[in-house]
């Protein structure tokens, strides 16, 4: 616990470690590469290279020191953060390891004005939140180990069945090597995933696409053309091959309730989406289900979803728009307009891909009066706001 001079110290100097932040967490990242290199695997360095993960923690660092003393808007806050550190396996011995780093990346930035007391103040506010970051993974982390199917750390999976859902996006069927059941996920929850590729560890997340069903997972992969773990799934990995599978985390999943539901996404996003439509619909709720792709070749799941329009014909509304031929409902792209022709009267909205797809949606739901908390979306890399450049 920080000494009350030690709290005003913080208050006093929270403005100019913000104004300096972007330059902190720069700087912080090649110190802990550097240092400790066994860590690197952890961080998808395609997000190192466009600055996402740097902005990410730089936000989570501020929303921290903002909200620390009201507990349970903190815990609030933080839940994306423990969600992708448990899909990660991290674990108590990777804080003191960050901890080193930023105090140092922080001393670099700002020199001579960090004194003692002040490093020794901020010291403290990293291991606080070290500390309820530890506590809060540590209880999902026996949480899932207890459930029916359950496991800690790193379990081997096999690929039992793939299949090429579009030009661009496989679905991969993994089964436990050990013949185990698995345990439940919530349908929109995402699993964390450990390859090998050139004789190195490599993470990443993928959304889980279909229902649970206790005995296999389906992750539906988009081919990158640099992305270095989506390349080696699609041209090195068919069935027979392993991998190493972590907890299903995440929290975009459905809020509970009879409401009708706008599910709206952009080409790989239908990923979380399908299996939430799924759910959704054997709880006897209404579905528009708004899918935008590129064109008839990158639509992926048209199958899937054209039999859950037959199977609920009365509660299940699919709409397509392709960007681009005539073999849609609509050509171009998702707007105000379109939104408002499919918009269920007090609907609750849920959107994902890519970041211009969601500050659209999200914008034009705003003026069509959808309120906040009934707009859910989410990122699949580093989170940040929907209007940032």
């Amino acid at each position: 616990m920080l000494t009350q001079e030690q709290e005003q110290l913080v208050a006093t100097t929270a403005p100019v470690v913000a104004e300096h932040l972007d330059a902190i967490t720069q700087r912080f990242y090649p110190l802990l590469f550097s240092r400790h290199p066994q860590v690197k695997p952890l961080f998808n360095q395609a997000h190192q290279a466009d600055g996402g993960q740097p902005r990410a923690l730089a936000g989570a660092v501020l929303a921290y020191v903002q909200l620390r003393h009201d507990r349970e808007k903190v815990r609030e806050t933080l839940a994306t953060v423990v969600s992708k550190h448990v899909s990660l396996d991290i674990q108590p011995e990777h804080y003191p390891l960050v901890g080193e780093c930023l105090m140092d990346a922080i001393g670099e930035v700002l020199g001579d004005a960090v004194t003692p007391e002040i490093a020794a103040a901020w010291e403290g506010v990293y291991e606080e939140l070290a500390g309820l970051l530890i506590e809060l993974e540590a209880h999902r982390y026996r949480e899932f180990e207890r459930r029916p199917g359950g496991w800690r750390g790193p379990r081997e999976f096999r690929i039992a069945a793939t299949r090429q859902e579009s030009a661009v996006i496989r679905s991969f069927v993994l089964e436990p090597v050990d013949g185990g059941p698995v345990a439940d996920h919530a349908p929109g929850q995402y699993i964390g995933v450990r390859l090998t590729v050139d004789g190195e560890p490599l993470y990443r997340h993928y959304s889980l696409s279909a229902l649970p069903n206790g005995k296999s997972y389906r992750i539906s992969v988009k081919r990158e053309p640099e992305g270095r773990a989506s390349r080696h799934l699609h041209d090195a990995m068919g069935v027979g091959d392993t991998l190493a599978l972590l907890p299903p985390a995440g929290d975009l999943t459905l809020a509970e309730g009879d409401e009708p539901l706008l599910l709206a996404s952009g080409g790989v996003g239908q990923t979380p989406l399908l299996p939430m439509a799924h759910q959704a619909l054997a709880q006897g709720r209404r579905v528009v289900y708004l899918h935008a792709a590129l064109d008839a070749e990158h639509h992926a799941f048209r199958d899937e979803v054209a039999a859950l329009a037959a199977e609920h014909p009365e509660r299940l509304r699919a709409v397509s728009i392709h960007e681009a031929g005539d073999d849609a409902d609509h050509t171009g792209r998702v707007d105000r307009d379109l939104l408002a022709s499919y918009l269920p009267e007090g609907g609750r909205c849920y959107f994902v891909g890519p970041q211009g797809f969601m500050t659209a949606v999200d914008r034009a739901l705003a003026e069509l009066g959808v309120p906040a908390e009934r707009r859910h979306y989410e990122h699949f890399g580093p989170s940040r706001p929907l209007d940032a450049a």
